[in-house]
């Protein structure tokens, strides 16, 4: 497999990032395992999903962050789960959790989001976790692509946990205004649920049209990657992208 382009910042000022997207699943599995995983990435950007939520939830991020060679940008109980982890390359404008209209009888939801400077790159960011539950998952992506587009930037990401596969008419919404990483270049493996039959693809990383999408996948084989790890690490599957983020 063709490993993944390095980060770097380009003589235009444009910069070439990695962004990771991970379920952690609360922590509630093997967080050596997760914190190899997350380190052998090598991301600038994290979204998480199922971030901690209750008692000392701020310290057990913190302290996988710095496993990681991360810290915390944003997020986690604030938003509902959602969490945006950065490397020290990464210069941060501002940060904003948001929490999303609860129905009863649901998990409440939310987005964290940012606004970061990679080199000469401006770049909007957010990382979410979907409804389970159709028309408000489709409600929800809708929110999504709102809160993208006011934050106020010439570029942005999103990445997280769907809840619904690329067919599914939420991911048809995202994927209509956005970059489908994945689909625009394919890399290491598809599916980021495995756990049990049919394995599927919820899981995914959106960028703007600007952007460059170098390559995307869940990074079986990347160096520094075990299987072992990614099965004890949670019960999902990272999404791996490098992107080149033209200058401002």
């Amino acid at each position: 497999m063709a490993l993944l382009p390095n980060s770097r910042t380009e003589p235009d000022g444009s910069a070439v990032i990695r962004v990771l997207g991970y379920n952690i699943r609360s922590m509630r599995d093997d967080t050596d395992a997760l914190a190899r995983v997350i380190t052998a990435c090598d991301p600038d950007l994290v979204l998480v999903q199922e971030a901690p939520l209750f008692f000392r939830w701020r310290k057990k991020l913190a302290r996988l962050a710095a496993a990681s060679g991360q810290v915390i940008l944003t997020g986690g109980a604030t938003a509902a789960g959602p969490a945006i982890l950065c490397n020290l390359r990464a210069t941060v404008e501002r940060t904003q959790d948001v929490l999303l209209p609860l129905t009863p009888g649901l998990h409440r939801r939310g987005f964290a989001t940012a606004v970061v400077r990679f080199g000469g790159a401006r770049l909007g960011v957010l990382s979410c976790h979907l409804s389970l539950r159709k028309d408000e998952r489709y409600e929800q992506g809708g929110m999504l692509l709102d809160r993208l587009a006011g934050l106020g930037t010439p570029h942005a990401i999103a990445g997280g946990d769907l809840n619904e596969r690329p067919d599914g008419p939420t991911f048809r919404r995202l994927a209509d205004g956005l970059q489908d990483c994945r689909a625009t270049a394919p890399w290491g493996g598809e599916h980021t649920w495995t756990r049990d039959e049919p394995h599927r693809r919820i899981d995914a990383i959106f960028a703007t049209k600007g952007i460059e999408v170098l390559g995307c996948g869940v990074p079986l084989g990347h160096p520094g990657v075990t299987e072992a790890d990614l099965m004890r690490a949670t019960d999902h599957l990272p999404v791996l992208a490098a992107l080149r983020v033209p200058a401002a």
